[in-house]
């Protein structure tokens, strides 16, 4: 795996302070900063550095990959996608004197909001099992999450890029595709990027340039990114043959899709709860808990068997997704005593510490997210010598709209040279704290001065502006790589 994120830094407690919002409350329920793409950069940029620098960590022979899959939210051309990164990366190869990347070489891009690094991610995992006759894939997911200024989501903005190389050898983890749990529901105006906002009059002016805000329902995203988390982690606990609750008792570590530090926390309550709903034995904790929520058990088991019809639910109510009500009211409701309780506690300390305190620095990544956060749980563990030979651990995707994945993973007992080889920590040293000054400018679009010049990364170097019937490119991007 390798890391890039870009140089300008936005620490949330500055943030705080010129927004006025609490620090307190947003560093437990955000993290504690995030980064924006400087002007020379963009989703494919970060994507190609994130991919020479695997290449260059591992010292991988570029002839022998056979697939580039690029999963993104964050692509600018409609037409072409990885087949951009791999330009960029064979040029700067073949400068470094090195082999370009096979010409034989699948270059698909895979497009489901934050999810579609995951179906990348099975893409390659399918190639590498029945296509590849010895022959390697890459995944990288690259993201900018940016938001309106003033919006409830600007402080989970956030840009980076994670490449991952897939072999049927892996020196790291193994994908236990074969279990993995899969679900998806058409969730309406959960979280979307409809082409049409950008011919309005309001949207235009409110971004001031340019830009890719989403339109989003806080509370209705939320109830959707619970229902199908619960609904993958169901799937794939049926496909292994264990109850939830030993699952949960033997798994080393968990990493989830994190838009911000405390949904990864909900979802877990969430599954918590509903597991010990479900225990085989009747459990004298989810027992008590029932009676501190002031639910009944009974209940919180009936909606265990729920399958919600939230889009259903939004019609019925006239298209207003501030009415549409909770799917699951009673298991949320237990979920907030159970993030209290001492053996939720011990849970989350013990199987969902590696790299979380690590990730607080990200910022969301769309795509990247989960990625980078287990990179990170694996630079961690390296450095705090924690053995992760043969663990059990858990890697639940999402994407709004809505679809979610739950993928069993087993480290592989040699997994300590490639996790030395991640550099996730000197990935994020790089870094320039902005000023609300240029914060603002560079969100809004504006000319200002950073102090963060391009080295060892790619850029744009221009835009093409002919548009002639001879010859066209215009908008097309034209990239390079700076040293």
């Amino acid at each position: 795996m390798a890391l890039y994120v870009p140089q300008p830094r936005v620490p949330l407690r500055d943030w705080c302070e010129w927004t006025g919002n609490s620090w307190d409350k947003v560093q437990a329920v955000v993290g504690r900063s995030f980064r924006r793409p400087a002007p020379y950069e963009d989703a494919y940029t970060m994507a190609a550095t994130a991919v020479l620098r695997l290449i260059r960590n591992y010292r991988l022979d570029p002839r022998r990959i056979g697939q580039l899959a690029l999963g993104t939210e964050s692509s600018k051309d409609n037409s072409a996608g990885a087949v951009i990164v791999r330009g960029m990366v064979d040029r700067e190869l073949e400068r470094q004197g090195l082999p370009r990347l096979s010409r034989q070489l699948e270059v698909p891009e895979f497009k489901h909001a934050c999810l579609g690094g995951i179906y990348a991610l099975k893409s390659a995992l399918r190639y590498a099992a029945f296509d590849a006759e010895g022959r390697q894939a890459i995944v990288v997911c690259s993201d900018i999450a940016e938001y309106e200024r003033g919006s409830t989501g600007e402080q989970t903005q956030g840009a980076g890029a994670v490449a991952m190389l897939v072999e049927a050898e892996p020196k790291l983890f193994e994908v236990d595709l074969a279990h993995a749990g899969s679900a998806s529901d058409y969730r309406g105006p959960d979280f979307r990027k409809p082409f049409a906002r950008h011919f309005d009059h309001e949207y235009a002016e409110r971004g001031k340039r340019l830009h890719d805000f989403p339109i989003f329902s806080g509370k209705y995203s939320t109830f959707a990114y619970l229902d199908e988390t619960g609904q993958a982690f169901d799937a794939m606990i049926e496909r292994l043959g264990i109850s939830d609750i030993d699952f949960l008792a033997s798994v080393r570590g968990m990493f989830f899709h994190r838009p911000y530090h405390m949904m990864p926390l909900q979802a877990l309550a969430f599954i918590y709860a509903r597991a010990l709903a479900r225990a085989p034995q009747p459990h004298a904790e989810f027992q008590a808990l029932c009676e501190q929520a002031g639910v009944p058990a009974e209940g919180v088991r009936d909606e265990c068997r729920n399958e919600p019809d939230l889009f259903g639910e939004f019609l019925r109510l006239g298209g207003h997704a501030e009415a549409a009500q909770e799917p699951h009211p009673l298991t949320t409701k237990l979920a907030g005593m159970v993030r209290k309780s001492p053996a939720f506690q011990q849970l989350l300390a013990t199987r969902v510490h590696l790299g979380t305190d690590w990730a607080m620095e990200l910022g969301n990544l769309y795509t990247a997210a989960l990625p980078a956060w287990i990179a990170a749980g694996f630079e961690q563990a390296l450095a705090q010598d924690t053995e992760l030979a043969n663990a059990q651990l858990v890697a639940i995707g999402y994407g709004s709209g809505d679809a979610a994945e739950s993928v069993p993973l087993k480290v592989v007992p040699a997994w300590r040279e490639a996790a030395a080889k991640i550099n996730f920590r000197s990935a994020l040293a790089a870094s320039v704290d902005l000023s609300q000054h240029q914060y603002e400018a560079l969100h809004d679009g504006k000319h200002v001065e950073l102090d963060c010049p391009a080295r060892d990364q790619f850029v744009i170097a221009r835009t093409g502006d002919t548009y002639e019937t001879s010859f066209q490119d215009l908008g097309v991007d034209y990239y390079e790589f700076a040293q």
